[in-house]
């Protein structure tokens, strides 16, 4: 009896030998094949467009600054200088950003360089944080606000932002996909205060992103300027290092400089 269930237990374990080498031969047999891949390979894309999903919110943006009227934006700039952004490119990316909760200058500048809705929306051009808040703090504060307002607003009217936490909602978006339009100065006069209250609230935590960036921008340039400065006393105190001789004219130098 004993033999022979040693003989069975050595049967199966030969057995399972055996169903190892084949799998493993069947393995090795088997060639490995993956899809193609290098970063490093020259890539041109001809239409970012087709990148952006039809139900996108970033369609909606694009939508409804192009409702806006060349003039009524031109008529915040003057004439002669060196060329700025088309204002339609600013007030898209920067509207973009709001619906997706990023109100930071820096961090718009950073989308512009990295989220392909933003590429798109920006046609590629990549202004910097600065003139991102130049525009929106200086150039055109109250039509930035009033655009946002209708801009939300009329979102609702839509069904694609939830009305409590005022988000786009993306499922009602890819429901409604090309059925939505835009009309610019829209009679909004009358409606829900609740909902302009929650727009105010929004904007004022807005207004605070900005006006502290602006402060910081501010001072940023007064260390500039202030470096370069001291960096131009120096070099003169140097200069006149290298020709005095008065030994206690010398000590004063080095002490200006220190």
């Amino acid at each position: 009896m004993t033999i022979q269930v040693n003989y069975s237990t050595q049967m199966e374990m030969a057995l399972e030998g055996i169903q190892e080498r084949n799998v493993t031969k069947e393995k090795q047999q088997k060639k490995l094949v993956f899809q193609l891949y290098s970063n490093k390979q020259m890539m041109i894309i001809l239409d970012l467009e087709m990148y952006i999903p039809e139900n996108h919110v970033a369609r909606l943006v694009d939508e409804m600054v192009e409702s806006i009227p060349d003039e009524v934006l031109f008529s915040h700039y003057v004439g002669g200088g060196r060329a700025p952004f088309h204002p339609k490119v600013l007030l898209k990316v920067i509207l973009y950003a709001y619906t997706q909760k990023i109100y930071s200058s820096r961090k718009i500048e950073q989308m512009i360089q990295e989220n392909l809705p933003a590429m798109w929306l920006a046609g590629m051009q990549t202004p910097d944080h600065r003139t991102i808040n130049d525009f929106r703090g200086v150039r055109m504060p109250t039509m930035m606000e009033s655009i946002f307002e209708q801009f939300v607003i009329q979102l609702v009217e839509q069904g694609f932002i939830d009305f409590e936490h005022i988000f786009v909602d993306g499922t009602k978006i890819e429901a409604n996909a090309n059925k939505y339009t835009f009309v610019w100065r829209k009679s909004i006069e009358n409606y829900d205060e609740k909902l302009r209250m929650k727009i105010k609230a929004l904007l004022q935590e807005i207004h605070q992103v900005i006006k502290d960036e602006l402060e910081e921008e501010k001072l940023e340039e007064e260390l500039i300027k202030s470096t370069a400065q001291l960096a131009k006393e120096i070099q003169e105190l140097e200069g006149q290092y290298e020709v005095e001789i008065d030994s206690e004219k010398l000590k004063e130098l080095r002490s200006k400089k220190s």
